[in-house]
Order: C-alpha cells, then sequence, then structure tokens
C-alpha cells in the first residue's frame, strides 16, 4: 500500500464495520438511528448483510436463533438507552438458551455522561444480569480488540451473549488506515478456541454403565444439535440399539420416525428408565428436573456438557454416575470409539425395546386416530395434521419449523415431524412468547435453501407482528399460519362469579377481536394472505404458498373452546 493512502483515516464507525467483517461476521440485525445509522451502512458496504427490523425485541431474538442455527455469533445493533435495553430481550434468551450472541449499542458521549444527555444510560451496569462478558470500548484505538472479545466470549466454553458498548464519540474519532491494519492483525490473534477434553477414565465408565444397563435410554438436547452431533448421535443409537429420546428443540437429530425413537412414550420411558444419558441437555423443569416421580428414584445420569458448573450443580440433586465435560460431538466420537472396541447391542427382541414399541405404537395409533377426523370449526388436531402432511411433502431439505403459542405449540410438538437437524424452533428453555417472526427470520437468513413455516397461536404471532413488513421487504421464504381462537388460550374463559365489578363489560383479560383478519395485515405490505376454515382451503393454501416461496400469512380459524389455559387440549369426541 503507497505510503500516502496509509496515512489516509478512517472513523470508528469503519474500523468497526472492518472489524465484525474481517472477524467473520457476515449478517447483523437491528434498528439503526443516532449514533449507529453510519456503522450499520459501512458494514453493508463491506459485504455484511444487514436485516432491519421494526423491533429490537424481534431483531434481538433473530440474532439469539441466528447463534444456534449457524454455531456462530448473531449479531445485533441497537441504539442507545431505550434502544440497548430493548435488546436485553434477545441477549437474555440467548444466555438462557446458551447461544452465542453479541449485542453492539451505541451510547452518549463521553464527556456528556453523567448530564442527563440523550438516551444516556449506564448500559455495562444494565446488561449485566442478561451477559457472560461485556466490555466498553473508551477510545477508537479500542475498537477492534473489543469487537474480538465478545465476538470470541461468545462462543467459547458455554456459548452465550455478550455485550459491546461504543460511545458515539468513538464513532467520530479516526486513526489512519496503517493503525487501522495493525489493530486489526492485533485482535485477530484473540481468536484460539479451546474446547475441554475429556478423561479416558470417564469414558470408560459411561460405555460400562451403558452395557451394564437394563433399561437404558439416550436424551438428547438443542446444545447436541448447537454441536452438530447428529452423526455421532445415530452411530451410537444405532451401533448399540438404545431408544432415544429428544428434548423439543433436539428432534430432528434423528428422525422422528426412526424406529428407537420413544418420543411418543415418553413418559414410561423416563419413568423406567435405569440408565439415562442425557447429551446437550440440562435437568431442568423440561426434563422435570431427573427427579422422581417423574423419574424413577433409583435412575443413573451420564451427563455431557460442554460446562463443569452444570453437572456439578446436577450431582446436588440426582445420582450422576459420570460426567462428561466437553462438546457434545467430540465426546461421542470418544464414546463411539470406545464400543466399537468392545461393542454390545441391545437388539430388536430386548424387552425394554419392545415395551417402547408396543407403548409408543399404542399412543401413536390413539393419536392418529385423533387426528384423522375432519373436526370443522377446527380443533387444533385436524389443521395440524394437514400443515404435518403438507411439510413432510417438501421432502428434503425439510422446512424449518417454528413453533410458539400455548396450545398451538404443544399439540403441534407432538403431530409435527422433523426428519432432520435444527429443523425445529420454538419457545425454548425459557418458555419465551414472542420469538416466532425473529426466528422465522433468522431460519430463512441462516438457511436460504430452505422453507421456513412459522405455526404460531394468535397470541404468540401478536408480539412481532410488524415483522411480516420485514418478510415482504427481504422477500424471504417464510409462511407464517396463524392459529386464530380469539385470545390467549381461547378467548373469554371466565367462570360467572369472575364477570363482576365496575368493569365487567370489558373484554377478558384473554380476549381478542373475534375473527382479526390477520392475513389481511401482510397484505399491506405486497405479500399473500389466506383466510381458511376447511381442511380444503388449508390444504390449497398451504399448496400455493409453499409452492411460491414468498411471504404469506394463513389465518385459520380455530374454534374458541377447542383449547385450555394449561396448554394440554381438552379431548372432545
Amino acid at each position: 500500500m503507497a505510503e500516502a493512502e496509509q496515512r489516509q483515516t478512517i472513523d470508528g464507525n469503519l474500523l468497526a464495520a472492518k472489524a465484525l467483517a474481517q472477524f467473520g461476521v457476515e449478517h447483523m440485525f437491528g434498528v439503526v438511528g443516532i449514533p449507529v445509522t453510519s456503522f450499520a451502512n459501512r458494514a453493508v458496504s463491506l459485504g455484511i448483510r444487514f436485516i432491519a427490523f421494526h423491533n429490537e425485541q424481534s431483531a434481538g431474538y433473530a440474532a439469539s436463533a441466528y447463534g444456534y442455527l449457524t454455531h456462530r455469533p448473531g449479531v445485533l445493533l441497537t441504539v442507545s438507552g431505550p434502544g440497548c435495553v430493548h435488546g436485553l430481550a434477545g441477549l437474555s434468551n440467548a444466555m438462557i438458551n446458551t447461544w452465542p450472541m453479541v449485542l453492539i449499542s451505541g451510547s452518549c458521549d463521553q464527556s456528556d455522561v453523567g448530564r442527563g444527555d440523550f438516551q444516556e444510560l449506564d448500559q455495562i451496569e444494565a446488561v449485566k444480569p442478561f451477559s457472560k462478558f461485556s466490555v466498553k470500548a473508551k477510545h477508537v484505538s479500542e475498537i477492534p480488540n473489543a469487537v474480538a472479545q465478545v465476538l470470541r466470549w461468545s462462543t467459547s466454553g458455554r456459548p452465550g451473549g455478550c455485550y459491546l458498548d461504543i460511545p458515539s464519540d468513538l464513532l467520530h474519532q479516526t486513526v489512519t488506515i496503517a493503525e487501522a491494519e495493525k489493530l486489526l492483525s492485533a485482535a485477530e490473534a484473540l481468536f484460539i478456541n479451546t474446547t475441554p477434553g475429556t478423561h479416558a477414565s470417564d469414558i470408560e465408565k459411561t460405555v460400562s454403565l451403558l452395557r451394564n444397563a437394563k433399561r437404558p435410554l439416550i436424551v438428547f438436547g438443542k446444545g447436541a444439535a448447537y454441536s452438530r452431533a447428529e452423526n455421532e448421535l445415530k452411530k451410537l443409537v444405532e451401533s448399540t440399539g438404545i431408544p432415544f429420546l429428544p428434548t423439543p428443540m433436539g428432534k430432528g437429530l434423528i428422525s422422528d420416525t426412526h424406529e428407537l425413537a420413544a418420543t411418543a412414550a415418553r413418559s414410561l420411558a423416563i419413568g423406567k428408565c435405569d440408565v439415562a444419558f442425557v447429551i446437550g441437555a440440562r435437568l431442568n423443569w423440561l426434563l422435570h428436573f431427573g427427579e422422581a416421580p417423574k423419574w424413577s428414584k433409583d435412575v443413573v445420569f451420564i451427563l455431557v456438557d460442554i460446562s463443569e458448573e452444570e453437572i456439578e450443580l446436577r450431582k446436588k440433586s440426582v445420582n450422576v454416575g459420570a460426567g462428561l465435560v466437553g462438546d457434545a460431538k467430540c465426546v461421542l466420537e470418544s464414546v463411539n470409539k470406545a464400543i466399537k472396541d468392545e461393542p454390545f447391542c441391545l437388539g430388536k427382541s430386548h424387552p425394554w425395546v419392545e415395551e417402547l414399541k408396543k407403548k409408543v405404537k399404542d399412543n401413536v395409533v390413539r393419536l392418529e386416530a385423533q387426528l384423522a377426523k375432519d373436526v370443522v370449526p377446527f380443533n387444533f388436531y385436524t389443521p395440524l395434521r394437514i400443515i404435518r402432511d403438507a411439510i413432510l411433502a417438501e421432502g428434503s431439505p425439510a422446512p424449518v419449523v417454528v413453533s410458539e403459542g400455548a396450545n398451538t405449540m404443544d399439540v403441534g410438538r407432538a403431530v409435527l415431524v422433523q426428519t432432520e437437524p435444527r429443523t425445529r424452533l420454538d419457545a425454548g428453555t425459557w418458555g419465551t412468547m414472542g420469538i416466532g417472526l425473529g426466528y422465522c427470520i433468522a431460519a430463512a437468513v441462516a438457511s436460504p435453501e430452505r422453507l421456513v413455516v412459522a405455526v404460531e397461536g394468535d397470541s404468540g404471532f401478536g408480539f412481532s407482528a410488524m415483522e411480516v413488513e420485514t418478510l415482504v421487504r427481504y422477500q424471504l421464504p417464510v409462511v407464517v399460519i396463524v392459529f386464530n381462537n380469539g385470545g390467549v388460550y381461547g378467548g373469554d374463559r371466565r367462570s360467572p362469579e369472575e364477570i363482576d365489578g365496575p368493569h365487567k363489560h370489558d373484554p377478558a383479560p384473554t380476549s381478542f377481536v373475534p375473527g382479526a383478519a390477520y392475513h389481511t395485515l401482510i397484505e399491506a405490505f405486497g405479500g399473500k394472505g389466506y383466510l381458511v376454515g376447511t381442511p380444503e382451503e388449508l390444504k390449497s393454501a398451504l399448496l400455493e404458498s409453499f409452492s411460491a416461496r414468498k411471504p404469506a400469512v394463513i389465518n385459520v380459524i380455530i374454534d374458541p373452546y377447542a383449547g385450555s389455559e394449561s396448554g394440554r387440549l381438552q379431548h372432545k369426541n
């Protein structure tokens, strides 16, 4: 580079954008404004695709899901103060689900701190409960190193959310091009990730426990999905003949249709297994904390987790026979190697395998009998069966399903079939409502070869409904199916004694406008809307929208009395 060119200067906006681009960031999500608009524009000019949202909350959920789907940190850009606060929804979601994400927010001029500046907030303090690492750059020369730190920290060890604060004055400070190159090169050296190794004795203990178990069970979750452990999992299951149970977002790592899938016999599987090999899933509420009465009081757990602290925590409440610290894919490679040296297999006629298969068959027959009925006005089963069949008809690559809502998500988990890894996104560990459209956009950006199908309750849809304009603006292949039952759980469920007081004539706290025309919302922006109330109408809308691979909303009218507050359906004949 010529000496004169090296003496030219660049500002903090371009330096920050260069750091992101050089360190591998390909997409950003966010809402721009003072002081970060130029930063976003510079990033785009360097080849980073910026997806602009209407609301930082949805953009944050997109960034968190993008981190999970791509195994790289999702980046959210916001303005200062309230923009940063809105972004905490996505950052906290990433932390709870242990997905890599970076929130970058502008902040007020450093010389004006404490004087009541525009959107002033101590953002480093605000993000502390929701991030694993945070840093504030205090001079333009610190920007490359700060960017590298948050990107590296978000993926190292247990993934999670990180925060970078860039004061507005830094974005206008300058450095020479020569200085910038030195700063970027020095920062790049930070990207050295190490994965903890697993002791050979722990592998031997694991194999011994599995070999000697009478009723072993393999349980895996989204941690295994994040680590891309699907091939190793399938090899483990098929070489040992051990039945498996995925958590909701683990579905698809091994196809739901596999003969050893125990999902349809979940209660029996976890209630009677004597050894549970839990891979990339925490023993939290989703797995009943590993405790009786859902689990046998005598069950022995083998835990695989990237975090030693997580394993030590569970040792306080359950019997952990072995704890394997490390990346799920790497750990399973070692386990499979040890089993290959001394193979064992339960076999199809093993009493435990036969018992589970019988229970699976009985429960599937019962569910299919329920699904076979065409119920109009729609309950939840009829439209979900039609949606399931339409999704399966797409073949491979399978669509990504985004599931959100109470009854809609709960029933969908049982009815919808996942055949490929990372094709189910739902409310996750935190049970977060409002993730729907953000997750859809993340999936469409991260996996452009896949159709994205959202199956949403009308309440869940309402959190982020305005982002249908974002779908249209970027022409993303997303079909949003709204189960419209008139409110949270299904509208007005009050008992007579609850309808009292001076405001008793107001709509119930759970009620929405009956028959809301959600499909017309996307039509206002040039997308395609469908209103359906019969099986034929739904099949036609799905066929047309799936074939078009264009933004669409299908408004499915559901009987408001078909669901229940618990999220478990009332079974009606």
